[in-house]
């Protein structure tokens, strides 16, 4: 509610009172400490060298040895939904994000928009005299809204920040990202040849955000959430960051997980007598294959070589990321400005288990449901995490990067849900160097910075009254590592269940997705552990117990009812595709597109996959003509439609696999008006479901090309990589030029792509892409 003026208002202006009370922002409270909270993507409790692991993260050590480093803090299992509980301090199914925003249903619990009546961390701390920035990964704008001519409802300066620089979606090609600055698409500033990397680009814009707020307005406190896109896949990193770990993971995810243990027992993170898990712990009929991990000891020497590889680039993008935190942290340092900053390092659910159980160097494959092909892999070992790859490890190093847990991302066993967190603020917090046990979620953090401000949970923010905060305040935590405050959590993902309550935790055995009937839901077969005393959760005492889990079960029905979980959707793929509305399927018809404009997100692009289609631009060319005409994807898949050397050039890279499928005009192009277009003609399918026909290249109205072609079967990219006119995106699609190769020396007025009703959409695939992108 708006502040009542309280002048006086007269005739004159000199017989009257002003009153600027409800015209300027509040103040912050006086001494309240800025806040930097830096949040990594699909990062088990095992990988990193505070908590005992092989991956050398100094900065996050430097911030432990000056702060707290948390045992038991949880997340959500999934990206999106933690994602979620950060921003508001409410449980995901509150904010809408049962699952990812790709994900979302007619629900209250699953709509992929967040309810204002849940006001974000960036609303309540800006209207109480905060500046608030966002940088990084945003997985939280609804699909419906990603494209430029969509509502920014949701979008981040809509949502209390600032200023926002980083992308949306899951993920992003961390040597060419695509790029949003507050509420437009950006390119990136300059290209990996000349030193690119997202992490180095989203910590120098970090930096400048927060150098922008102290010259301006020194007195203000900042809030910060720094988001890089490590550790999610693609894993991208400099060379010399991936050769410091050469050879380090040869022994294996096995040897890995006997060798982490006891070294995260010496630092407190776990207690004496912690045991480990199985490696495939879901019994056959619960298991999903996809998950499946394959025994060290059952690979040949150069699936062994590989995946050592994977590791090790994985390792050497996670490192090179804290450094560009490191930088953050220096520059505060430098500014006088740490000592009075909460800084917050965690990560936002388990290491990720969506490589496959065999990894792969085009994560595009695996989205298309396309076999991997292990002589092609092998070839580009040396190549892993460059930009010439995509690259994701398979399912053993989740496994190992979760030690001692069960499962990972995903999954609502500890290896899905239990996260690093590390907590210094120097002024405050007169511990140095120890462990905190307390339970805590992703849901306290919201309490705790306000607390820790100084600041109550506003009843009304921008006019709506305010749902109340479920969590619980680790402010207590700071002083000593006493008995946790907190009492219940639920947790649910994708039909899978548990719940914590005083120290005991039960979980529902099944996997993500698993299938079956609503009957299946209602007697599912529940595991108990006393965590507080088997903290890897390897002793089921459900048997022994059975009146506990039956008062756990019930408890979780309950939390279910108060936060919009239900209703559950655990069904198969399959069955996802067998219910999938028919509206859901793209019509055929004419889009049109317009030079100058913002990237096209694919999924609001013409749906050329699957069918035939006709593109066809109306062009002035004068005699030096060059250039992309309409592009979309990249050199992991993609098509073009281009210029070069006064010919006409049509090029279609399917999933990155060489040749390169080409149809060029055997004669120059003539200056003056035509239309220029390729048309596809779909004649069947292919083993994988790809369009298999005849491509056939056009000059106005002759065909002046013509050859074999198949298209792909899934989209060329999840996030970013649109359609663009008069230019490609800064990732290539055809090898023959250098992005953006923009069109000059002529005039595009159109460019219409027509698409044919004779589709084919492999929804199954879609779906499992679908599930990748967070």
């Amino acid at each position: 509610m708006a502040k009542q003026f309280k002048g006086i208002v007269n005739l004159d202006v000199r017989d009257s009172v002003p009153d600027w009370t409800p015209f300027r922002e509040p103040p912050a409270p006086e001494g309240a400490p800025n806040v930097l909270l830096v949040l990594y993507d699909d990062t088990g409790m095992a990988a990193w060298s505070p908590y005992g692991g092989r991956i050398n993260m100094p900065t996050m050590q430097r911030l432990a040895d000056n702060g707290l480093t948390y045992t038991q803090w949880h997340t959500t299992a999934l990206c999106s939904p933690t994602r979620s509980c950060l921003l508001t301090g409410r449980n995901h199914h509150e904010n809408g994000f049962a699952q990812i925003a790709e994900g979302a249903q007619g629900f209250p619990g699953h709509t992929g928009h967040i309810p204002m009546e849940n006001a974000t961390i960036g609303e309540v701390l800006r209207e109480n005299g905060y500046n608030t920035f966002w940088v990084g990964k945003n997985h939280n704008v609804p699909l419906d809204e990603w494209a430029v001519g969509a509502s920014k409802r949701n979008w981040p300066l809509a949502r209390g920040f600032d200023r926002f620089y980083g992308f949306l979606g899951g993920e992003t090609n961390n040597w060419y990202p695509t790029l949003t600055e507050d509420n437009h698409y950006v390119d990136q500033p300059y290209l990996p040849e000349d030193g690119y990397h997202l992490s180095k680009d989203l910590a120098d814009k970090a930096i400048s955000f927060i150098a922008d707020s102290k010259t301006s307005a020194p007195k203000k406190p900042w809030y910060l959430w720094f988001c890089p896109g490590a550790n999610h896949a693609p894993h991208h990193a400099p060379e010399e960051y991936i050769a410091k770990y050469a050879g380090q993971f040869d022994d294996g995810y096995e040897a890995y997980r006997e060798w982490v243990l006891p070294r995260m027992v010496e630092r407190g993170i776990l207690p004496e007598g912690t045991e480990l898990t199985d490696i495939n712990p879901l019994p056959g009929e619960a298991a999903q294959p996809m998950d499946h991990v394959r025994p060290w000891e059952s690979l040949n020497d150069e699936e062994k070589r590989l995946f050592a590889r994977f590791a090790e680039v994985y390792a050497g993008f996670s490192e090179y990321t804290d450094a560009q935190v490191g930088r953050i942290i220096d520059y505060l340092e430098e500014t006088g400005q740490l000592d009075n900053t909460i800084v917050m390092y965690c990560a936002d659910n388990g290491a990720s288990g969506e490589g496959s159980p065999d990894g792969t160097v085009n994560e595009n494959k695996l989205f298309n449901a396309y076999p991997e092909d292990l002589e092609q892999n092998l070839s580009m070992l040396d190549q892993l995490g460059s930009p010439d790859t995509y690259n994701h490890y398979p399912t053993g190093w989740a496994t190992a990067f979760s030690t001692p847990f069960k499962m990972f991302k995903r999954y609502t066993y500890q290896g899905g849900v239990a996260d690093p967190l590390v907590i210094s603020w120097p002024k405050a917090i007169a511990a140095r160097g120890e462990v905190r046990n307390q339970y805590h979620h992703a849901v306290d953090i919201v309490p705790t910075l306000l607390e820790c401000i100084g600041l109550q949970m506003p009843e009304e923010v921008l006019g709506y009254a305010q749902s109340p905060l479920p969590g619980v305040s680790m402010k207590y935590s700071f002083d000593e590592d006493g008995p946790t405050q907190k009492v219940i959590q639920y947790y649910e993902m994708f039909g899978t269940r548990a719940l914590w309550h005083d120290g005991w935790h039960v979980v529902a055995r099944r996997a993500p997705n698993a299938g079956g009937t609503a009957a299946d839901l209602v007697n599912d077969t529940w595991e108990l552990y006393h965590s507080e005393a088997d903290r890897s959760e390897a002793h089921d005492l459900a048997a022994e117990h059975p009146e506990k889990v039956k008062e756990l079960v019930n408890l979780w029905y309950v939390e279910a009812g108060k936060y919009d979980v239900l209703p559950l959707d655990n069904r198969s793929i399959a069955d996802l595709v067998k219910e999938m509305p028919v509206a859901d399927i793209p019509e055929g018809g004419v889009y049109r597109y317009y030079p100058n404009t913002s990237p096209v997100p694919e999924f609001a692009a013409a749906e050329i996959r699957g069918r035939s289609f006709k593109i066809l631009a109306q062009v002035e060319l004068e005699a030096d003509a060059e250039g992309v005409i309409i592009a979309n994807g990249a050199r992991f898949g993609g098509h073009t439609l281009f210029i070069k050397e006064r010919k006409l050039w049509y090029a279609s890279n399917f999933l990155g696999i060489p040749p390169e499928q080409q149809l060029v005009s055997a004669d120059e192009l003539k200056p003056g008006k035509h239309v220029l277009g390729v048309e596809f003609s779909k004649e069947g399918h292919g083993e994988h479901q790809e369009a298999i026909g005849t491509a056939t290249l056009y000059v106005d109205d002759q065909a002046v090309a013509k050859g074999e072609w198949k298209t792909q079967p899934g989209h060329f990219a999840l996030c970013g990589e649109g359609l663009t006119v008069g230019k490609d995106g800064a990732d290539p699609v055809s090898r023959e030029y250098s992005s953006p190769f923009a069109l000059t020396g002529a005039k595009i007025r159109v460019v219409e792509i027509n698409i044919g009703d004779d589709v084919y959409l492999d929804l199954e695939r879609d779906f499992h892409a679908a599930m990748s992108r967070d």
